[in-house]
C-alpha cells in the first residue's frame, strides 16, 4: 500500500537544519516514538506530504524544504514586549514556567492558542518571539517510512477526537508543559 490521502503513515527520521556543511541534527523519531499522521488531513507541512506521497513501508526518503515550503522566514514583528504582570501567578509572583528560553502557550483575545518563546525577563516586561522555532530555516529530512495503512476509526478518534493528544500522533497534550521540540516527537509537525 502507497501512502495517499487518508492513510495512516508511520515513519522514522532525522531531522536537519543549515546549508551543506553547516547542517545539525534537530531532531530524530525513535523507534518506540515514530511519527505518525494520516495523510491529507493537514498534520504536516504540506510540501512534507508531497515528499512522501506514492512511497510505502520499507521505502527511504532524503529530501530539504526551503525556508518558504517550512515555517518561512523569522519576522521581526513577532517578537513582542508583553506586560510582565499577565505572567504572575494567583500570588503576584512570576509564574515558576516563564523562564528564558521556555516556550509557552497564550491566548488571543479571541480565545486562539499561539505559542511564544521568552526570549528575556525584564523588570517591567517580558520579551516573546512568536516565531515558529523553525522559521528562517531550511529542513532537511532523512528517514524510512514504516507502516502505511487505512486509518482505523481509532486512529482517526486520535488524532482529531479533541481529547487524546495534539494531533500529532506522539501522544501529549501540547497545552500542559509538553514540549514539543525537547522531546523528539516531530516537532515539525505544525500541531502548534
Amino acid at each position: 500500500m502507497t501512502i495517499s490521502p487518508n492513510k495512516f503513515v508511520a515513519c522514522g527520521y532525522e531531522l536537519y537544519v543549515g546549508s551543506g556543511d553547516e547542517r545539525i541534527l534537530m531532531e530524530a523519531t525513535t523507534p518506540e516514538q515514530p511519527l505518525e499522521y494520516i495523510q491529507g488531513m493537514g498534520m504536516m507541512l504540506p510540501e512534507f506530504e508531497k515528499h512522501l506521497l506514492g512511497l510505502k513501508a520499507g521505502d527511504k526518503f532524503d529530501f530539504t524544504l526551503s525556508v518558504d515550503e517550512a515555517y518561512g522566514p523569522r519576522v521581526d514583528e513577532a517578537v513582542q514586549e508583553l506586560p510582565r504582570e499577565i505572567f504572575l501567578d494567583q500570588n503576584g509572583d512570576l509564574d515558576a514556567m516563564v523562564q528564558e528560553g521556555a516556550t509557552l502557550p497564550l491566548y488571543t483575545p479571541d480565545g486562539q492558542t499561539v505559542r511564544g518563546s521568552v526570549l528575556e525577563i525584564k523588570d517591567s516586561v517580558v520579551v516573546m518571539d512568536f516565531n515558529h522555532p523553525l522559521a528562517g530555516e531550511e529542513l532537511h529530512f532523512v528517514g524510512e517510512v514504516l507502516d502505511v495503512h487505512e486509518a482505523t476509526p481509532e486512529e482517526v478518534e486520535k488524532f482529531f477526537g479533541g481529547h487524546e493528544g495534539c494531533g500529532c500522533g506522539c501522544g501529549h497534550d501540547h497545552e500542559h508543559e509538553h514540549n514539543h521540540e525537547d522531546e523528539g516527537c516531530g516537532g515539525c509537525c505544525g500541531c502548534h
